[in-house]
């Protein structure tokens, strides 16, 4: 199981949201929307998707992490690299 078992319709419904999203600008693209408010629901977008980012670092970090530095071993140092390039990534995007 998976740290965001508990909060998945929650975080599919967000995807779903930000699916819906991405739908409306290709209709914007398709029907030359003015660039600004192109740009503004590109934006907003991108918010919905860092948001959806920040909650399932979030929940990686309270269960996938936090269990396995408690047992310890090789595969925390794993885990707190691989929690470590999430974080890289989302920052440089």
């Amino acid at each position: 199981m998976r740290g965001y078992t508990g909060d998945k319709e929650a975080f599919l419904k967000r995807l779903r949201r930000v699916e819906g999203q991405i739908r409306g600008l290709q209709r914007m693209v398709e029907n030359d929307e003015y660039c600004i408010d192109v740009l503004t629901q590109i934006s907003a977008a991108t918010k919905a998707l860092q948001a959806v980012s920040l909650g399932l670092l979030d929940e990686h970090l309270k269960h996938c992490v936090a269990d396995a530095i408690a047992q310890g071993g090789e595969n925390a140092d794993v885990k707190v690299r691989e929690a470590s390039d999430a974080i890289a990534r989302l920052v440089r995007s």
